[in-house]
């Protein structure tokens, strides 16, 4: 199956909730909490008469938006009902009404809240559908832990701040592709974004590399090839000075000896003069030589520049592990290494 396919499968998925709430579907909404005052029950505790009947009175208004279709009303008010009573029947009943607004997220919040103390709170009906719809809902979000050793690494999933390392994040997210990235001053960012495929489970380890500054070559390299060149140059220049040597002494032998002419051979110019030709030469082979290193050195002074290296203090270490959330669904294993 591929990402896209999968992908897909989530939308149906969470898309089913709209099938299932439709208005004339809707799930029967908890009844209104009974007036208890002390007593036992861990839901009653510390909540007074005064709160109690207040939260009644919100609760039933927003049964009534509920049941109009007005979810966003509805969701409302039991928020403010809940301010005043933590009861599992007003989290129930505020589940039903985000789900028609696609919050899974928050459903699976409520659910749990309406849960917490098992059915006796809800009634047995209600507490089998509560447990139906998280079941499905573990099915279609990813289960997502995030963590970062760095100090002073700010981790952050799409532009939203979850934590300054050392930390730690857990939580539901829904499919698709997410950004998450852990970022701090001087270090190289830490970028796990990645497509979270829905039942699964995904434990990132987000790690800023701190930046080293590192040369090619060693510091001298690219001075001494530079200064090869010059002393190559230098000594062009002492050849040419040779050779210029040679050259006036040939043509003083020629202004004293040859006025009436001279054979070359007996009188030793042709040696002096295939000398200075030799030297020459050597001198403008020196210079050629002297230029193409002192600029090859300039071209290695150049590359050699310091350059920032991110350093990972330990390559080895697994930074990513998928695995399926529940056994029930499509499975999924995969593990990255960076």
């Amino acid at each position: 199956m591929t990402v896209r396919d999968m992908m897909r499968k989530a939308s149906f998925g969470l898309g089913l909730w709209v099938t299932l709430l439709s208005p004339w579907a809707l799930p029967a909404a908890a009844q209104s909490p009974q007036p208890l005052v002390g007593g036992e029950r861990p839901w009653v505790q510390n909540v007074s008469g005064k709160d109690q009947q207040a939260a009644r009175e919100l609760f039933n208004a927003a049964n009534t938006s509920l049941t109009e279709g007005l979810f966003v009303e509805a969701s409302e008010k039991y928020l403010q009902a809940l301010r005043h009573w933590d009861h599992p029947a007003i989290h129930y009943n505020l589940a039903l009404a985000l789900m028609k607004l696609d919050r899974p997220l928050e459903v699976h919040e409520h659910l749990l809240s309406a849960m917490r103390y098992g059915p006796e709170p809800l009634g047995t009906d209600k507490f089998e559908n509560a447990t139906r719809y998280k079941e499905l809902l573990d099915t279609q979000l990813v289960r997502l832990s995030i963590s970062c050793d760095e100090p002073g690494a700010t981790v952050t999933m799409d532009g939203q701040t979850l934590f300054m390392g050392p930390g730690r994040y857990q939580g539901l997210v829904r499919p698709g592709t997410h950004s998450i990235v852990a970022m701090k001053e001087g270090y190289v960012t830490a970028d796990k974004s990645q497509p979270l495929l829905p039942g699964a489970q995904v434990n990132l380890d987000l790690r800023p590399y701190r930046l080293e500054y590192q040369r090619r070559w060693p510091v001298w390299m690219p001075w001494t090839v530079m200064g090869t060149g010059l002393a190559a140059a230098a000594g062009g220049g002492l050849l040419h000075l040779e050779t210029s040597k040679n050259y006036r002494r040939f043509d003083d032998i020629v202004l004293e000896q040859c006025d009436s002419g001279c054979n070359p051979r007996e009188n030793g110019l042709s040696d002096i003069r295939s000398r200075g030709d030799n030297l020459q030469r050597a001198a403008y082979g020196a210079y050629a030589l002297g230029g193409a290193a002192f600029v090859t050195g300039v071209v290695l002074a150049y590359l050699n520049q310091p350059q920032a290296v991110p350093v990972n203090p330990d390559p080895g270490k697994k930074t990513v592990s998928v695995t399926p959330l529940l056994g029930g669904t499509n499975g999924l294993l995969a593990t990255f290494q960076f």
